[in-house]
């Protein structure tokens, strides 16, 4: 049986570099994407290391013209994860508007390029072969709000919403939608944010109110994208999975 292909976006680091990782593990090609082209690359030898398939495309989610290249170079896509995106934390009033635009273009209109462009290849393969994933990485700043993230907690409920939407528009193709919802990961944008002083009292206070005291490992986010990214998954769409140690315990 021909092996599936996962393409993951922001794949060079933090946690799309385990969601990399975990995917290569369970037996996919990874198509590994980034603008970090050092990272990225360092990321497909790392799985090459340890046995895995994978390959880097240079893909930046905000220009489409980008994201056809990279997929132009792929046969066929079984499973997308829309990963990329970043964070700036500070109280709303004290941000500008060219902020929001960044935001907005990457967390968002990222997620939105990347499935106009390439859900298209993904339900046509599922409708041969009865096998499609898209999952999202929203936030659960996305379902409660997140103090001094506003703008990134709206790109990441609208991303919600989005996952919502398309797995209805999809179930037609059979192809499966769903979203995970990280806690305050260990990653290198975290440590960024720790560079700040309202960043630094952010991340302490969220560790301070999460039942499990303590951030989520990115590997602990693989996981649950690697739940919906495989078979086990097959009638499981629309849904909106936390992994953040109880922080959130939203319905």
């Amino acid at each position: 049986m021909d092996r599936k292909i996962a393409l993951v976006t922001g794949a060079g680091s933090g946690l799309g570099r385990s969601i990399a990782h975990r995917l290569a593990a369970d037996g996919f090609d990874v198509a590994v994407t980034d603008i970090d082209e050092t990272g990225g690359e360092k990321v497909v030898a790392e799985i090459a290391e340890s046995g895995g398939q994978a390959r880097f495309l240079r893909c930046d989610v905000t220009d489409r013209a980008s994201i056809e290249g990279a997929l132009s170079e792929l046969d066929v896509v079984d499973v997308l994860v829309n990963n990329a995106g970043f964070d700036r934390p500070d109280f709303f009033l004290n941000t500008q508007p060219q902020l929001w635009d960044d935001l907005i273009e990457v967390n968002l209109k990222g997620v939105l390029n990347c499935t106009h462009v390439i859900a298209p290849t993904i339900a046509q393969r599922c409708r041969e072969t009865g096998f499609g994933r898209i999952v999202n990485i929203a936030s659960d700043a996305g379902r409660v709000g997140s103090m001094g993230e506003a703008v990134y907690a709206a790109t990441k409920g609208a991303v919600i919403a989005f996952t919502k939407s398309m797995a209805r528009e999809l179930a037609r193709d059979r192809v499966t939608v769903n979203a995970v919802c990280p806690g305050p990961a260990e990653t290198p944008m975290t440590e960024g944010i720790r560079q700040d002083q309202l960043g630094e009292k952010m991340m302490d206070l969220l560790v301070m109110v999460t039942p499990f005291k303590r951030m989520v490992a990115p590997e602990e986010v693989a996981d649950a994208v690697s739940y919906f990214a495989n078979e086990e998954a097959r009638f499981v769409t629309g849904q909106v999975l936390s992994v953040s140690g109880g922080l959130t315990m939203s319905g």
